[in-house]
């Protein structure tokens, strides 16, 4: 048995006398505890999980002092409090676990039970019915942003094939002059970004005071061209595009649909409960 093994119980047996009285060792004390405080117990692999890293024995005797400290004073508080309180806290446990277990109950009703899916026409019905919760916040565009070289040939040719990006000869000819010359090229005409999204990579915010569909803005700084094409766009107070807001109106309408699946769920239980006897109705 080394230094510190033997430190650890000196350790621990000083604080079982202390807290326990001279009963400690009784005979129906657990086995393999090396502390114990009134019907709990402290194990020595308790210890050695919080001396398992200790540099030197000392510290490994610290380390374990120190939790020992905090395992007794939280179980000495605890008891304590439970003796001196003047609120029903046994109550409020209780209504406390029957909320958890209310709560555990409805989560895997909800996940076992509930269509989770969302369809097309019942997300137009829901955008249709509730046109004022799809109100852009900020401007939103589609369309192509290439940065190159302020040097990069063939500039005007490559402006003029950006102009209509559903030819798939211009966007053969984009894709391989970004691929050529471009430190930045992302092709959204299928998404829609937000304007903060795509100012992040271009210079200034000017193009955004003029934004339109099918219009072109350039910029320069020292060193590069920001060519943006712009496909489509809504600007701020406009209505979203459904698909843009699709997301947004599916996690509504499952939000809406869980109140009415729970609600139905407690109504049926009721019910149950009252036609087959489980709810005694007794006569005064």
């Amino acid at each position: 048995m080394n230094r510190t093994q033997l430190y650890l119980i000196a350790l621990a047996g000083a604080l079982m006398l202390s807290l326990s009285g001279c009963n400690l060792f009784q005979r129906d004390a657990k086995e393999g505890s090396v502390v114990q405080l009134g019907s709990n117990y402290l194990y020595q692999s308790d210890l050695d999980a919080v001396t398992q890293y200790a540099a030197t024995p000392e510290d490994s005797a610290r380390y374990a002092e120190q939790f020992i400290r905090r395992w007794a004073t939280d179980i000495l508080q605890y008891q304590q409090g439970k003796n001196h309180s003047t609120s029903d806290i046994e109550s409020l446990v209780e209504d406390y676990r029957r909320s958890l277990y209310v709560a555990e109950y409805e989560r895997y009703i909800v996940d076992k039970r509930m269509p989770k899916t969302v369809s097309d026409a019942e997300a137009d019905t829901f955008y249709v019915h509730h046109p004022e919760r799809f109100i852009l916040q900020e401007n939103i565009l589609q369309g192509a942003l290439l940065v190159v070289p302020r040097d990069a040939p063939s500039q005007n040719e490559l402006r003029k094939r950006m102009t209509d990006l559903t030819d798939e000869a211009n966007l053969e000819y984009i894709e391989k002059y970004a691929y050529q010359y471009a430190s930045g090229y992302e092709l959204f005409t299928e998404q829609w970004r937000t304007g903060n999204q795509i100012l992040m990579r271009m210079p200034s915010n000017k193009w955004q005071k003029t934004l339109a569909a099918n219009k072109q803005y350039a910029e320069q700084d020292s060193t590069s061209v920001y060519l943006l094409q712009v496909t489509a766009c809504r600007l701020a107070g406009e209505a979203m595009p459904i698909e843009y807001a699709r997301t947004t109106i599916d996690k509504m309408i499952l939000a809406e649909r869980r109140v009415k699946f729970l609600q139905a769920q407690r109504q049926q239980l009721y019910d149950d409960a009252v036609r087959f006897g489980t709810i005694q109705f007794n006569k005064q």
